[in-house]
């Protein structure tokens, strides 16, 4: 049988100042019901909600139910192994997850002859697929009134499984897919913008956005959703360098709150709710519709990439050595973003981008550092820069890898400080990380510094290192398709303790929330910083004071409601 650990939750559309009545009714029930318990509520109920919602409730059948008996079917288990690693068929999926550690082996169809069953385990039973406010407002209602936890998703590429939970119920917004380009006109800002459901990914925009001659910041991922974990949580991405983070791009945010009130947040309308929403952690505050962004103008764009083979340790090592010299140089030049990761046997320029450039500059960029280690016995076995008309047509042309959904993720933002005057430190900390493991480490740049950006100190409420990072440091443990929990298990510890040694480097720093650990111990410190975590405290109480909305290392999640180790979510004692 497979090992079952984690989460739980809740919402209303009553007035605030009914809610204190609410959960002192709900306080007789020390956890958030889960299927089996007296409480969970009964098939007429679910029936009720149904129909109330025009048939637009969703019971879960996991995607590898196919694969155990009774249900057998060996084509379709096959189909469903075949598709195990891909990211798309999660994302249609409506309670799927994009993370082997969350999807805990309920129902993993590499393991169905080992004993194993297949259970929902963390997944939510239930999703209400989402085409507007009111039924969001349906589903606050049920939970609350159910003693359910509540969890929204839209594409569940979150690697701190806050889009599901045991026992809950989904806000599945993945339908919530109308684009819209306009002019937009505020104090704020006027020029092109784009209004985007929930549901849209980074590549529907990017697609919708080239027909227009524009351009919209988005993720180096093409699969993330926009408007949830991504832009909620900060939102870095390649066109970075250029535009700023997601945060820095947004202009409203179109929500419905656990009062069921439907309100529209911009920087002077519901402005507390609006700059909690621009980067204070997803699913916390209220629950995203739609949310509109700046566009840009379109036009060329330059990249490059490489593969650098490690053929000679010591020379490898100098490699990455002199290349983190010269990412304090390549992050001067105005608008050009760099994606690059190392393991134990290579050295990969993921892609560079460079907005309004062309190949010649992009080689005249990297010139310096090629002439430097041009005496090192390094061995490259991709190398190429090019000039594409649009920046869809770089991204496709230089994201035209895979993807998958079996790894574990951490990470770190590192300081130009730090690599400009402790380059060793970060090397030698690099070097243990990957030695004689899975691990990889990627260097994920931009230049969002208040000056590049235009962001000003607390105009957002990402952590304030953001605006010091020369990049963000993504690690990632693979793990094999067929692994079972107990590996994603031990990889999340030992993904913890490289954090521990990056965070020991870079004292009072931080960390980009929407790739790091859910059980991080320093999360209110890495994730957030003291002074916006209280700011942010203080809007949590005033939008949901009884916590019906609840997500791991969250803020405000350590006050009410406590994740034990079965994944129920119960009271803080």
């Amino acid at each position: 049988m497979g090992s079952e650990s984690l989460y739980s939750m809740d919402a209303a559309p009553y007035p605030l100042s009914d809610l204190p009545n609410i959960m002192a009714a709900e306080s007789a029930a020390p956890c958030r019901f889960v299927p089996g318990d007296a409480g969970w509520p009964l098939a007429n109920e679910w029936n009720m909600l149904n129909s109330s919602i025009g048939g637009r409730l969703i019971e879960t059948v996991p995607l590898a139910q196919v694969c155990f008996e009774p249900n057998f079917d060996a084509d379709a288990c096959e189909l469903v192994q075949t598709q195990y690693n891909d990211i798309q068929p999660r994302i249609d999926d409506s309670a799927s997850i994009v993370s082997a550690y969350f999807a805990n082996d309920s129902c993993n169809p590499f393991l169905a002859d080992d004993g194993y069953t297949c259970t929902l385990g963390n997944i939510a039973p239930y999703a209400v697929n989402v085409s507007d406010a009111s039924d969001v407002v349906a589903g606050i209602n049920f939970a609350r009134d159910h003693n359910l936890r509540l969890t929204v998703k839209n594409t569940g590429h979150d690697f701190l499984g806050r889009s599901t939970g045991r026992g809950a119920l989904e806000l599945w917004t993945h339908y919530l897919d109308t684009i819209e380009f306009y002019n937009y006109t505020s104090a704020h800002y006027t020029g092109p913008a784009v209004r985007m459901g929930a549901g849209i990914q980074s590549f529907e925009v990017s697609e919708a956005a080239q027909k227009q001659g524009l351009r919209v910041v988005g993720g180096f991922c093409p699969t993330v959703g926009v408007a949830g974990g991504w832009l909620q949580g900060g939102g870095h991405g390649p066109l970075g360098s250029k535009y700023g983070l997601g945060v820095d791009n947004v202009l409203e945010f179109d929500v419905v709150t656990v009062d069921g009130k439907h309100l529209v947040a911009t920087p002077t309308n519901n402005e507390d709710l609006f700059w909690a929403l621009s980067g204070g952690g997803p699913g916390n505050f209220a629950v995203a519709l739609t949310v509109t962004l700046k566009a840009h103008p379109d036009g060329p764009v330059a990249g490059a990439q490489w593969v650098m083979l490690n053929t000679d340790n010591d020379a490898f090592w100098k490699a990455l050595d002199i290349w983190l010299k010269h990412l304090l140089i390549l992050d001067l030049i105005p608008g050009l973003s760099i994606n690059s990761a190392f393991n134990e046997q290579m050295f990969i320029l993921n892609y560079a981008s460079w907005p309004d450039a062309t190949a010649e500059d992009m080689s005249a960029a990297l010139a310096p550092f090629l002439e430097e280690i041009k005496d090192l016995p390094v061995e490259f076995t991709v190398y190429e820069t090019a000039v594409n008309p649009t920046w869809r047509d770089h991204f496709e042309h230089f994201t035209n890898f895979g993807y998958d959904t079996h790894n574990t993720n951490g990470g770190r933002l590192i300081p130009r400080a730090l690599v400009r005057d402790h380059r060793t430190d970060l090397l030698a900390t690099f070097r243990r990380i990957v030695t004689n493991t899975t691990a990889g480490v990627g260097m994920i740049g931009g230049n969002y510094t208040y000056l590049n950006t235009g962001a000003t100190p607390g105009s957002n409420p990402v952590n304030p290192a953001w605006r010091e990072a020369l990049f963000s440091i993504n690690i990632l443990i693979e793990m094999a398709i067929d692994a079972p929990w107990t590996v994603a298990r031990d990889d999340l510890a030992e993904m913890n303790g490289y954090q521990d040694q990056l965070r020991a480097l870079t004292p009072g720093g931080g960390t980009y929330m929407s790739e790091a650990t859910y059980n991080n111990l320093h999360w209110k410190e890495d994730y957030y910083h003291p002074e916006v975590y209280q700011k942010l405290l203080e809007i949590k109480h005033k939008y949901d004071p009884q916590g019906l909305l609840w997500a791991s290392a969250a803020v405000g999640s350590d006050e009410i409601w406590t994740l034990q180790d079965d994944g129920r979510l119960c009271t803080t004692t």
